[in-house]
């Protein structure tokens, strides 16, 4: 179930995406519904098992890298606030989908537009699931190239693409400090991971450190975190 809904939108868009063209528009188009359906049934037990229940799940599914004490991986951290950022998630995406069928019917390149939709999806899914920055990070990157490919869908419009630039802009000026704060925090902690970090963070509170040099001048940050997670 967890599983599930991690990958039914990467699956399903890469179904449709390869082989929408074969198995034609109306199939390609019940198929990507049909999932965001089934996902949002999955995501409501999930709900009864996480938040009515007050459980955390945590799912490791692959070590990418170890070096020295730095350990990177691929997982999935359902708390509270995961879960119920994934009902939005899925309700919204359920609903654009549904919207879209009438609004967009007579566009001949639907398909790739609900590839596109699925590809959001699932980096949306990345972004709200994942159990360390790294991966965050990656989500927030995903989220951004699918933001890019949905504004710019009509590409022939000059306003489609001034927008879908402006919005690649704004994403990577925000990539900046974001690799900053990733960057910190494996030299601090060693790690990138949720668990890890919250719980030392009680530990590092008054922590001071030098951030960069400007004339000659040391300007000084007082590092508070201000991150809460929903079950501290």
């Amino acid at each position: 179930m967890y599983i599930f809904i991690f990958f039914s939108n990467l699956i399903n868009s890469l179904i449709i995406g390869l082989f929408g063209k074969y198995i034609g528009r109306q199939t390609s188009l019940f198929l990507s519904i049909l999932s965001l359906f089934i996902s949002n049934i999955f995501v409501l037990l999930i709900f009864y098992e996480v938040v009515i229940n007050k459980s955390i799940i945590t799912c490791d599914l692959y070590t990418l890298l170890i070096i020295d004490n730095i350990q990177i991986k691929i997982g999935l951290l359902f708390d509270s606030l995961t879960v119920v950022m994934l009902l939005i998630i899925f309700f919204i995406s359920l609903c654009v989908n549904i919207y879209s069928v009438g609004y967009m019917g007579h566009d001949p390149f639907i398909i790739r537009f609900f590839t596109f939709l699925g590809f959001f999806t699932f980096f949306m899914v990345v972004l709200v699931t994942a159990d360390n920055f790294l991966q965050l990070f990656v989500g927030w990157e995903g989220v951004g190239v699918c933001s890019y490919l949905l504004i710019n869908f009509w590409y022939n419009r000059i306003a489609a693409n001034k927008g879908a630039i402006k919005a690649m802009v704004m994403n990577r000026i925000a990539d900046v400090f974001f690799i900053l704060g990733i960057l910190f925090l494996l030299w601090k902690f060693k790690t990138t991971d949720y668990i890890i970090i919250f719980s030392l963070i009680d530990y590092i509170k008054d922590l001071n450190f030098f951030f960069f040099f400007f004339r000659n001048k040391i300007i000084k940050f007082n590092f508070i975190s201000t991150i809460h997670r929903s079950n501290r």
